[in-house]
């Protein structure tokens, strides 16, 4: 239950922070705003500081799709994974419930898309929903790679959560203005629950492609680091 509820608060954090960055700071006003590359830091961030936090209770998943790559890649137990996905999918509603609490106390707030994730019409860049189902396939797995490569025994000790945190924040500058960024379902689905558009009719794909992507993220990393 501890791991569980360091899930749930972690994936919270995630949401209410990325997507808080999105919704209420990357455009403020005429010239104010963090933009696009706040935005991917703030998620980055968000990452990073509560791999430091829970990483050692938890594992530090955040995400289903990382969950199930773990899991592919032979670091997780499958005894867990039910658990893990259904904390982390409820700790994204509950951050996006508080989000637009705040959000929408400001007079006059347009909900629209409410950071949620698209392709079509939903698209930041309009694009495709082949484009976006490519992208976000290729950017979780190699998202999956850098987990499971910086977390490896081999790897330097301690340098894990830069690495993870600075990889979100890489996967965001990239794909923004694809998809919006999701790479993680329970992120997805949390913010489509408040957006006043369709999200929720696209809300598959933002499921499909991560955990598509992280199986194969995994089965790569696997293949490649076999020391036999």
């Amino acid at each position: 239950m501890k791991q569980l509820g360091a899930e749930f608060f972690g994936t919270f954090w995630l949401v209410l922070g990325g997507c808080g960055s999105a919704v209420l700071a990357a455009v403020f006003g005429p010239t104010l705003g963090i933009g696009f590359l706040g935005v991917s830091l703030a998620f980055g961030l968000t990452v990073l500081t509560m791999a430091f936090a829970i990483g050692h209770i938890s594992g530090c998943h955040l995400n289903p799709a990382v969950s199930i790559g773990l899991f592919v890649g032979g670091r997780f137990e499958a005894s867990k994974l039910l658990g893990y996905i259904i904390a982390q999918t409820a700790g994204g509603i509950a951050g996006a419930a508080v989000l637009y609490a705040i959000a929408t106390g400001k007079p006059g707030f347009d909900v629209g898309g409410f950071a949620s994730n698209g392709f079509g019409d939903l698209s930041p860049g309009k694009y495709s929903m082949m484009a976006a189902l490519l992208c976000e396939i290729v950017m979780t797995a190699f998202f999956l790679i850098v987990i499971l490569g910086s977390t490896d025994k081999r790897a330097p000790a301690g340098l894990a959560p830069i690495a993870i945190g600075l990889c979100l924040t890489l996967i965001h500058l990239v794909s923004i203005p694809v998809t919006n960024t999701s790479v993680n379902p329970a992120r997805s689905t949390g913010v489509a629950l408040f957006a006043n558009t369709a999200a929720l009719s696209q809300l598959w794909l933002f499921w499909v492609a991560p955990i598509v992507g992280a199986v194969i993220g995994a089965s790569i990393y696997r293949f490649i680091a076999d020391e036999k």
